[in-house]
């Protein structure tokens, strides 16, 4: 069970999941990260299993090879609750057919993904230009019939079905039936 925002949490566990979690992000091993903080392999991997004691120093190597704020590692932020009711959102109108994406969450400092909620009726469809290269995009239908992916080889899903693929080349959503509600996340790699 995980603790409560206000309880406190113990500081080692905090700083090994923020470690693991930053090196992860940024895509370097525990060697890499190791040599580039200056510290022995296994200085890193005590850390990153919550049983390390480091010092102010460690800290600032390792904050400086993973290029942020000291405060990161030992007090990272902690997502907060957030609701967003049907019909808010950022709306994003298309001017292909009736087609609303509506920004229900960006992704934050960091983080390259974003979420949307699809309305969609009955019409051509939109046709999406390829986004920036490494976009993989997710979609889960929540009702109704879509022809959803790649321009090349469309597929068509149901309720509650789930379809990923890659967001960088031409693709589509067209709506086969009306009132097509769906979940869109797109991330970058």
């Amino acid at each position: 069970m995980l603790p409560d925002e206000d309880s406190p949490l113990d500081p080692k566990a905090v700083l090994a999941a923020a470690l693991r979690s930053e090196r992860e992000r940024s895509g370097m091993s525990l060697s890499e990260l190791a040599k580039q903080a200056r510290l022995a392999k296994s200085t890193l991997s005590q850390l990153e299993s919550g049983a390390g004691n480091p010092n102010v120093e460690t800290l600032w190597a390792l904050a400086t090879a993973l290029d942020l704020p000291v405060s990161r590692l030992i007090d990272p932020p902690r997502p907060k609750i957030g609701v967003v009711r049907n019909g808010q959102g950022t709306p994003l109108v298309s001017g292909q057919g009736d087609y609303a994406a509506y920004l229900m969450s960006a992704g934050p400092a960091g983080v390259t993904r974003d979420l949307y909620r699809l309305n969609v009726e009955i019409g051509p469809g939109r046709i999406s230009e390829p986004h920036r290269v490494g976009t993989i995009e997710h979609v889960v239908l929540g009702s109704g019939r879509a022809l959803v992916g790649p321009t090349s080889n469309p597929i068509e899903l149901g309720p509650g079905d789930y379809m990923v693929y890659p967001g960088d080349v031409e693709h589509m959503f067209q709506a086969l039936t009306p009132g097509v509600l769906a979940t869109l996340i797109s991330e970058n790699r």
